[in-house]
C-alpha cells in the first residue's frame, strides 16, 4: 500500500510530496528505446535518469513511482537490455524519466560491457538536460565495487545523484539503518552525491512517496 502517515513532517515538505503525488498520477507514457546516442529524443525537457545493477528492482521501481504496473519492462534476461529507455511524464510534457541499462551481471559478454560503458558514458557527458540521476542499490547487499565505477563516471561527468535502497522491506530494520549510514558515509566524500539517501520498497510502497518528491525537487 502506497501510503505514509507524514505526521511529522514540515507543511514545506508536504506539499511537495503532495505535488509529486499529483504529478505522478497524471499522463506517463513510454516514449521510446535508444539503443545509441543517435536515436535520443530530442534535448528540450529535463530529465531525471534511474542507473542500477541488474536485478536491483529498477523496473518494479519506476512501475510503482508511476503507479502503472506495465510501464517499465522488466527483463527475464538480466544484463541484456543494453538501451536507454525514455518516458514522457506529464501533459504538456513537464520532463522524462531515463531507464539507463542495467549494469554488473556476471553472465555479461565482455563486448556488452564495453557497450554499456560507452553508451552511459557518452550519454552522462553529454546530456545537458540530464538534472539527476537516482542510484539504485538493493538494500539486502549495499554498494559494490560495479556501483562505485558507475559513482565514479557520475563524479567525473558532473552529473549530480542521489542513492535509493531498494527491497528495503527484505530487511530487518537494524541493518536497514546500518546499510543506510554506510552508503550515506561513502557518498559524502564525492563530489556529485546529495548527501540524503531514500530507503525505499515497491512492494510495500515504502519511501515512494520521498522518491517522488526527490525526482520533482531535481528538476528545479
Amino acid at each position: 500500500m502506497d501510503h505514509n502517515p507524514h505526521s511529522d513532517i514540515d507543511d514545506d515538505t508536504a506539499a511537495r510530496i503532495e505535488e509529486a503525488r499529483r504529478i505522478f498520477s497524471g499522463p506517463i507514457s513510454f516514449l521510446k528505446s535508444a539503443p545509441g546516442l543517435n536515436f535520443l529524443p530530442p534535448a528540450d525537457v529535463p530529465e531525471v535518469a534511474f542507473a542500477g545493477r541488474s536485478n536491483v528492482g529498477k523496473s518494479s521501481l519506476i512501475n510503482a513511482l508511476a503507479n502503472r504496473n506495465g510501464l517499465a519492462r522488466t527483463s527475464n534476461t538480466p544484463g541484456r537490455t543494453q538501451e536507454l529507455n525514455f518516458f514522457d511524464v506529464g501533459e504538456p510534457l513537464r520532463f522524462r524519466l531515463v531507464d539507463m541499462p542495467g549494469y554488473g551481471y556476471a553472465k555479461a559478454p565482455k563486448d556488452v560491457v564495453k557497450q554499456w560503458r560507452f553508451l552511459v558514458n557518452d550519454f552522462l557527458r553529454g546530456r545537458a538536460v540530464l538534472k539527476r540521476a537516482l542510484v539504485l542499490v538493493d538494500a539486502r547487499h549495499g554498494l559494490k565495487d560495479v556501483d562505485r565505477t558507475l559513482l565514479d563516471m557520475l563524479d567525473e561527468a558532473a552529473v549530480s545523484y542521489r542513492m535509493v535502497l531498494t527491497k528495503a522491506d527484505k530487511v530487518k530494520a537494524t541493518d536497514l539503518a546500518i546499510v543506510t549510514e554506510q552508503t550515506a558515509a561513502e557518498v559524502r566524500k564525492r563530489p556529485a552525491a546529495h548527501p540524503q539517501i531514500i530507503p525505499t520498497s515497491s512492494e510495500k510502497g515504502m519511501g515512494l512517496p520521498e522518491l517522488r518528491a526527490a525526482v520533482i525537487e531535481a528538476l528545479d
